[in-house]
């Protein structure tokens, strides 16, 4: 029986995620990303807190133009908000998408902002 397109994210999601977790000093850069909008966390996963989040929705965020162009603005909030909480590298969780488009808009945005990953 084939795979649903979830079931099939979710399965490369745990994949990747057996490998990468955050640390306070190198928190983990998780992506979401829904059929409207796009959301980036640093996420500390040895207390399990969020410490930087942005998306989208938020206010400060220009949601103009294309979602990939949405999705870049999103990546250089995230990195400029990351530098301002003293975090300089991370370690990147794309969630089980492809490396294409929208996530890849995101990261290079957040890398040309300062972010290392």
């Amino acid at each position: 029986m084939a795979l649903s397109k979830l079931e099939r994210r979710q399965r490369i999601k745990s994949r990747i995620r057996k490998v990468i977790s955050g640390t306070a000093q190198k928190p983990r850069l998780s992506v979401y990303r829904s059929n409207k909008e796009i959301y980036a966390q640093l996420v500390d996963d040895v207390t399990g807190n969020t410490i930087v989040s942005v998306s989208s929705r938020d206010k400060g965020v220009d949601a103009k133009g294309s979602k990939s162009e949405i999705a870049s603005t999103v990546g250089k909030s995230i990195a400029e908000k990351a530098i301002a909480a003293k975090i300089e590298t991370v370690s990147f969780d794309r969630n089980g998408y492809l490396y294409h488009g929208r996530v890849k808009a995101l990261a290079e945005a957040a890398r040309e902002a300062g972010l290392k990953f």
